[in-house]
């Protein structure tokens, strides 16, 4: 062998004693008014960091660079920088902030003010309120569309999801879903808008391929061994495929497993007490939930559909978000 094929060969050998670098995973923690940050390839904590007075919605941008938390009882949005953990700045973000979604972009930022009834629009550079639009009462979850055109928001008391067109800020249309909606998503395509109703129990399927909005369908959950009124439906993802849908169930302690093609529920996978919302690492080979009563994370292997791993967190972890790689 010359000096060139065993260069190639033992750099071929280094490449495969050496895996990718894993992500970072980010728990706001409800309750502990901080934020854990655990490695997805160990599955271990490594940091642990304030961020305001009952964290819960958190996101990071598309670039990795900021990460964003819901401080709802400082009503501010904190940023982050995730690799110190230092605090940059903050964004206006009206009374008690709860969940925001980015445009895909990274700029703006779409937050639920549960307390006013509103959607404020932030510019992430510049940190200025673009607009306010008033929605139903206790607005709560948010969604945007693969194209950006169209910002969901979910009122929990109305019971409807509003759809916002991102151009004017306007409300566009409303369709009325079950009780409590709590979470919204799209399918990658775009083609459906999925909205979780948690005292409703289900989860409602909105075609997005007309010319409006139409509810086309319902999901219900039904678990051996577990009360109707446990089963309470909150945070969703559904693979890049578009799939599988999975859902948070609360109380009942479960992650519903949902063939997203014709909207049946597969599978029902234990996970920790009162699990509230998911995230997948960016190669979907894990899903990662955050459970609110048991006080630790549950970690999904997605191929094999078996919760692998339990680790715990802060007090009362309610957001998960993963760093892009």
């Amino acid at each position: 062998m010359n000096r060139s094929t065993t260069f190639l060969a033992a750099t071929a050998l280094l490449g495969l004693a050496h895996p990718a670098l894993a992500n970072k995973v980010f728990v706001s923690n409800e309750r502990g008014n901080s934020v854990t940050v655990l490695d997805s390839e160990s599955w271990e904590v490594i940091g642990e960091f304030p961020a305001g007075n009952r964290p819960r919605g958190i996101t990071i941008s598309p670039d990795g660079s900021e990460l964003y938390v819901c401080a709802s009882d400082d009503d501010v949005v904190r940023v982050f920088d995730p690799e110190t953990y230092e605090e940059l700045h903050t964004l206006p973000s009206g009374p008690d902030p709860e969940l925001f979604v980015l445009h895909p972009s990274g700029n703006p930022l779409y937050i639920a003010n549960e307390d006013d009834n509103l959607v404020t629009v932030v510019d992430t550079k510049t940190h200025k309120v673009i607009a306010e639009v008033p929605v139903g009462v206790e607005p709560e979850g948010m969604a945007i569309s693969p194209d950006a055109h169209w910002v969901i928001n979910t009122s929990e008391t109305t019971n409807m999801a509003h759809f916002i067109d991102s151009a004017d800020y306007e409300i566009k249309h409303n369709v009325l879903v079950d009780q409590r909606p709590r979470y919204a998503i799209f399918t990658d395509d775009g083609s459906k808008l999925y909205v979780s109703s948690e005292i409703g129990g289900t989860v409602s399927v909105i075609d997005m391929t007309g010319a409006e909005p139409t509810l086309i369908d319902k999901i219900g959950f039904e678990v051996p061994n577990v009360l109707p009124e446990w089963l309470q439906p909150v945070g969703m993802r559904v693979t890049s495929d578009n799939k599988t849908l999975f859902v948070a169930l609360g109380p009942a302690n479960r992650v519903a497993v949902v063939d997203a093609a014709t909207d049946e529920v597969k599978d029902y996978l234990l996970v920790g007490q009162r699990v509230w919302q998911l995230a997948f690492t960016p190669d979907e080979k894990y899903l990662v939930t955050t459970n609110g009563n048991s006080n630790d994370v549950s970690v999904i292997d997605v191929e094999n559909l078996e919760t692998i791993k339990s680790v715990q967190v802060g007090q009362q972890p309610w957001g998960v978000v993963v760093a892009p790689d």
